[in-house]
């Protein structure tokens, strides 16, 4: 079996790709994740200058606590670094230091904080500018008040019940829908008492402790229970204030992609969906950054990529005698032809149809191409590889690569 070559190589992918995007990354070689994103604000810091907060959060990126905490961060340009916890074997110094050995857990100047709302206040205290808290006395108030009821109101627990319960009979489902529903005619009443599309007159910790959640929430329903969120005419105020979100720059950096989120709720709690997956949103799979940062965090991690998709996704089938060399060969040149693509788009080469006879070496390299494709577009998870829109328009580039191998 002989590979074609006619891509560019990994150097010239990453070369361009790198013009057409301020994304970037720290590389973290035989650590997981393998790569981190840099802090927005890591570059007000003089060099060697240890930055004030050390974040201990999940190495996946999966735990909405921790994205409250990094979006806040974010928010308050608040230089910190990360150190990644494995939430399947955490390491003993870290349940020692943490009581409740969770995450997430902060050093902020030295002083260990954990629980995440906690976290926030404290960031709250010792960085008060600019404020996620509102400055009028009665207002600011209220602001703690709600971020207290965030915790202790039951949303989230309804919440997820109502996705994750499989009851016995349609009319338990019926009013698991309906209790859930009620609160979330609730969350549409509290974002009415104050102008503006947020819950407080200006964003705050009070929308940082609901956008993990109601996330997951808008891009799992749809796909697990058939509810729709967004889009629901029942609840405009909501989707106001996944508007006002979507035009915060700080949380394109924190949130994950429906994809991810669906893939996820499936991989751990075992539910089947019982509908469609959610179509990709097309404005961020044609964004030129999107693409480009695609393309180099896959550049970046193409051996990598090409050491998981040969260990785990069952294309080793297909090598010859044994021999995986010429199988590896096609599984570099679809990652290359992949992120060609994710540059040029339609003017980038295409693998093509298949050709030949069933055993003809160019359907072999296209099943080989289409294994590793397949694998590697359900394998991305956002944002620990990658910003969410960034996911969005790699998994876009993979549905048409595969298009073109049939």
């Amino acid at each position: 079996m002989t590979t074609p070559t006619t891509a560019s190589t990994w150097e010239q992918l990453s070369e361009i790709a790198q013009k057409h995007t301020p994304a970037r990354r720290v590389r973290r070689p035989g650590q997981s994740p393998s790569t981190a994103p840099i802090p927005s604000s890591l570059h007000k810091l003089p060099p060697d200058t240890t930055p004030p907060v050390l974040l201990y959060r999940d190495t996946n990126s999966w735990c909405p606590f921790c994205e409250r905490v990094w979006f806040a961060l974010e928010e308050k340009q608040i230089p910190f670094e990360t150190e990644f916890i494995d939430l399947s074997n955490k390491p003993k110094w870290y349940t020692d230091l943490v009581p409740t050995t969770l995450v997430p857990a902060a050093k902020i100047e030295g002083e260990l904080v954990y629980e995440s709302k906690d976290i926030l206040l404290a960031l709250e205290a010792r960085f008060p500018s600019p404020s996620l808290l509102p400055e009028d006395p009665e207002e600011n108030a209220v602001a703690r008040q709600w971020v207290e009821d965030a915790e202790t109101n039951g949303f989230r627990n309804l919440a997820y019940k109502f996705l994750r319960e499989t009851p016995t009979d349609a009319d338990e489902l019926a009013n698991l829908q309906a209790t859930f529903e009620a609160s979330l005619d609730e969350l549409e009443q509290t974002l009415g008492k104050y102008p503006g599309p947020y819950f407080l007159s200006t964003f705050s910790l009070v929308d940082l402790m609901y956008s993990p959640h109601l996330d997951r929430l808008a891009a799992n329903l749809p796909v697990y229970r058939g509810y729709q969120i967004k889009g629901n005419p029942r609840f405009p105020r909501i989707n106001a204030w996944f508007a006002a979100l979507n035009e915060r720059p700080a949380y394109h950096r924190v949130k994950s992609d429906d994809t991810t989120n669906n893939l996820l709720l499936r991989r751990r709690f075992g539910i089947e969906p019982t509908g469609n997956a959610l179509p990709l949103n097309t404005a961020d799979s044609n964004a030129i950054q999107y693409r480009a940062e695609a393309a180099e965090r896959l550049s970046d991690n193409h051996e990598v990529a090409i050491a998981d998709i040969i260990k785990n996704s069952g294309v080793q089938a297909l090598a010859i005698d044994g021999d995986i060399t010429t199988v590896k060969e096609a599984v570099d040149l679809h990652l290359r032809l992949l992120a060609e693509y994710l540059i040029h788009g339609d003017s980038a080469p295409l693998p093509g149809g298949r050709t030949g006879g069933k055993n003809s070496i160019e359907t072999t390299i296209s099943a080989v191409g289409a294994i590793a494709l397949a694998y590697v577009r359900n394998r991305v998870c956002a944002p620990r590889d990658m910003s969410a829109g960034a996911a969005t328009a790699f998994r876009a580039a993979v549905d048409k690569v595969l298009a073109s191998l049939y």
